[in-house]
């Protein structure tokens, strides 16, 4: 045998007897093992944080269909239901018209019934030269639901004689 198999031999043998003569291995076993279940809890915990600042996986996405779609300048009614991803009406939304390149003189608002439609008056006016524009439709989901309204909804198109 050479003299760094009989050096790496008495290494080996120098850490197995550490080993053996170490009595806390299996006792402290439990106990490490607890420690690293209370940190992966925790670490769990943060994580599952962060993502509650996306409002949660069980909330639904709010959608507006405006009936109808395209209006012309001047005084109508426009329908507007508002639905949830699964395509059912939701009642207690607040619907909010504004102008955006076509212009209202008053955002107008209105809250869904128990069909989910909410009927508003507007007027709109687009500016000279211009040929179409469009309103924006914004959903205030009802105190305490389960509803989110982050994605934009249809808008309102505004279309010249």
């Amino acid at each position: 045998m050479s003299v760094r198999q009989r050096l790496r031999t008495r290494r080996t043998n120098r850490k197995l007897q550490l080993f053996r003569s170490d009595d806390r291995a299996i006792e402290g076993l439990p106990i490490r093992l607890v420690i690293a279940l209370v940190v992966g809890v925790a670490s769990l915990s943060v994580m599952m944080n962060m993502l509650s600042g996306l409002n949660g996986l069980a909330v639904s996405e709010l959608d507006a269909k405006p009936t109808p779609e395209v209006v012309q300048p001047g005084h109508q009614s426009v329908d507007i239901s508002v639905i949830d991803s699964d395509g059912k009406p939701v009642s207690g939304a607040t619907v909010v018209v504004k102008g955006d390149s076509a212009t209202l003189e008053h955002i107008r608002t209105a809250t869904t019934g128990k069909n989910g439609g909410a009927t508003l008056s507007l007027d709109p006016e687009l500016g000279p030269n211009q040929e179409d524009g469009t309103l924006e439709i914004d959903i205030k989901p009802p105190a305490g639901s389960e509803f989110a309204d982050k994605r934009a909804n249809t808008q309102i198109l505004v279309v010249a004689d």
